[in-house]
């Protein structure tokens, strides 16, 4: 898990309700992708927009009181658990982008939150995000029970999939490593820390994302990114990567589209304390899982 109070500061995000259904349930978050956001082939950086799906998440809780300046009031945060990212194309410069967000599901320690990623001009959709999120005490950093804070307010902005379906998986199950792979080590500086010190969740995208040559990019796009957060890292900490490449397969994506189309996979693990005489095998991280296109 990891905070995620970071925000990116570009063209504003200004906020429609969602008409219909969705009532106040729903908002929708528009940006421009702006050229110092996007990568050498014109489209936007995956963890820019991953920077946009908190904001819109930030925004939403916080017009509903569930806002993480409104939860330190009482000693608790939010922090992102996993997210999955699966996207039909990468919006482009200078596109207008809205993100749509909503709760899908509220339990007792954890709560899922769904987007909907598309342009803004001819509605055209990128794709759809799934994220799961807990909410902790900030001294004691464990999971604070959702229900019973507030009289279970949260419960009023909840739609259930059947009324608002997100078409895209649930987070991947891990795959096991084979035992083969590469390894290669990050140190953790100043520019990956949040404001309440810990290594920043997108931070950790960019890092798995930058031990890929050029090249990758170059023929391929990211089909579907799978993170999950298992414990938080901090300034100073020196993370090693594990990167194992899977054999391209036809297990195919059940969403955006129905094509089973084959594709190259690829494991991600980050560990720290890597060697420590208390922890030698280090200690997991994240995970993550990339298909591509």
């Amino acid at each position: 898990m990891n905070n995620t109070n970071t925000q990116i500061h570009s063209t504003p995000l200004p906020t429609r309700e969602e008409q219909g259904g969705g009532s106040s349930r729903v908002s929708t978050y528009l940006f421009t992708v702006e050229p110092f956001h996007v990568d050498f082939t014109g489209h936007l950086f995956l963890g820019v927009l991953g920077n946009h799906l908190l904001n819109a998440a930030g925004r939403h809780s916080h017009d509903r009181g569930w806002g993480i300046d409104q939860l330190n009031e009482r000693h608790y945060t939010w922090v992102l658990s996993r997210m999955s990212i699966e996207l039909s194309e990468m919006p482009a410069q200078y596109e207008h982008v809205e993100v749509e967000t909503w709760v899908e599901s509220v339990m007792k320690l954890f709560t899922e939150r769904n987007f909907l990623i598309r342009n803004a001009d001819d509605g055209r959709i990128y794709g759809y995000a799934r994220s799961i999120w807990a909410m902790i005490d900030v001294e004691t950093r464990q999971p604070s029970n959702l229900l019973a804070l507030k009289g279970g307010d949260i419960l009023n902005y909840v739609i259930p999939a059947e009324e608002k379906p997100c078409p895209i998986d649930k987070f991947a199950a891990r795959v096991r490593f084979a035992g083969e792979g590469t390894t290669s080590d990050v140190a953790t500086h100043y520019s990956d820390v949040d404001i309440n010190g810990h290594i920043n969740s997108i931070k950790y995208i960019e890092h798995i994302l930058d031990i890929f040559p050029r090249e990758q990019f170059e023929q391929h796009r990211i089909r579907r990114f799978d993170i999950g957060y298992k414990v938080e890292s901090y300034l100073g900490d020196v993370l090693q990567i594990k990167h194992e490449r899977l054999a391209a397969n036809n297990e195919g994506s059940t969403s955006v589209d129905d094509a089973a189309t084959a594709r190259d996979e690829d494991l991600i693990e980050i560990r720290k304390h890597v060697g420590s005489a208390d922890k030698p095998a280090g200690e997991v991280v994240v995970q993550a899982k990339l298909i591509w296109e």
